[in-house]
């Protein structure tokens, strides 16, 4: 793909959409337009059909059954109704609700948790990560079997790319009847992620994070949960989510979901090549540089890097207008206290001040990865001079 002089290395803020996408897009919006929920004539019987087809792509990618899909504007709008949604039932029952969440978990999840407990609404247990970011799977058991009324685990690090073993994790829950919400937003695409056998309750997923557009996102969720709604209007999704469905961007996700599952396996393989690539090359000539996260259970395009004694912005300020990279979430971006994933991990303080987010994508070129390489160890090196 085509870049405007800037090489673009941040595929986890947002992916560029797939060509053929956005294609697809392009027919919802002009040509092929309609509301899935007008049932009095053949524009409105067509917009169904087209919900269906992009229903059914997604349920095929991450083995759910399509009625268990609720369409959102994104991960962040799921992961509240799932975790809000949730409360709201208990508090229907006069129960003060459990939860438990990882302590790298996205803000999405630590905000809305936190905002509740604040409230008093609801019990909050933090589960602590390793400098890795792994968590203890004993740790989980041991909260699991005290009792919790929501377990949330993401599937992959959005930040240094430590995937976690979903499937296992799941199965604790399983065992102990604790309901699972898995925020899955970096992992799908990217990862196989198996709703149906693993047993997750409640997944969340983002289109811009696989090549989808921006804006569109859905809730997986099993039938036997019980949710409900943060507001009301049409009845749409079950009254779940009402509103007008963003068609366009449902099939955008559907068609992703669909060019993923036949793409994945090859795509990831050639990302993680480049990845190592310029990982070899960066310490190479940089041997001080620290990768963080678990290197050999990691998102195949997350390259975090670490340059002890350097702050990350004096690095940025250089690169900038040649190669999009991040200090960490872009959902944190402009905070000035260290990201919550490092200080969760227990990095040295001269360790988070230099990190920076390096995300490989499927339209990353080797010639990107060649030029990357030698700007960031240019520029490294020069700031290094500067500051010591």
């Amino acid at each position: 793909m085509e870049s405007n002089k800037q090489i673009y290395l941040d595929y986890h803020a947002t992916t560029p959409v797939d060509p053929r996408v956005a294609e697809k897009v392009l027919a919802l919006m002009t040509t092929q337009f309609g509301n899935a929920s007008s049932v009095d004539h053949a524009v409105g019987d067509r917009a169904r059909a087209a919900l269906d087809q992009a229903k059914q792509a997604i349920a095929d990618l991450i083995h759910c059954r399509s009625q268990e899909i609720t369409f959102t504007s994104g991960a962040t709008e799921s992961l509240n109704l799932a975790i809000q949604g949730t409360v709201l039932a208990l508090e229907k029952q006069q129960k003060i609700p459990r939860i438990a969440i990882s302590a790298v978990e996205h803000k999405a999840v630590l905000d809305t948790c936190y905002h509740l407990e604040k409230q008093g609404r609801i019990e909050l247990i933090t589960l602590p990560v390793d400098a890795q970011a792994n968590l203890n799977l004993n740790e989980i058991e041991e909260v699991c079997h005290q009792g919790l009324d929501l377990l949330c685990v993401m599937a992959a690090n959005n930040e240094v790319g430590t995937i976690y073993p979903i499937e296992s994790i799941a199965a604790i829950a399983k065992r102990y009847s604790v309901p699972f919400l898995c925020d899955a937003s970096q992992a799908i695409g990217k990862i196989p992620i198996n709703f149906q056998d693993w047993g997750i309750t409640l997944l969340a997923m983002s289109g811009h994070k696989l090549y989808a557009p921006q804006g569109i996102g859905a809730l997986i969720r099993k039938s036997n949960h019980r949710l409900e709604p943060l507001f009301l209007g049409g009845g749409q999704q079950q009254g779940l989510r009402p509103g007008t469905l963003n068609l366009p961007g449902i099939v955008g996700l559907g068609e992703a979901c669909r060019l993923r599952q036949l793409e994945m396996e090859v795509d990831e393989t050639a990302i993680a090549q480049k990845r190592n690539y310029l990982q070899t090359r960066l310490q190479t000539v940089i041997p001080e540089i620290i990768v963080n996260g678990n290197q050999s259970q990691r998102l195949a395009g997350n390259l975090h890097i670490a340059i002890p004694d350097i702050p990350n912005s004096a690095i940025i300020a250089r690169i900038r207008e040649q190669i999009a990279i991040s200090t960490g979430s872009a959902c944190s971006s402009g905070t000035i206290t260290p990201s919550h994933v490092l200080r969760a991990m227990n990095l040295p303080d001269n360790f988070m001040d230099g990190a920076l987010r390096i995300g490989i994508g499927k339209f990353t070129t080797d010639a990107d990865i060649e030029q990357a390489a030698d700007i960031l160890a240019k520029v490294i090196q020069a700031v290094q001079i500067s500051w010591n």
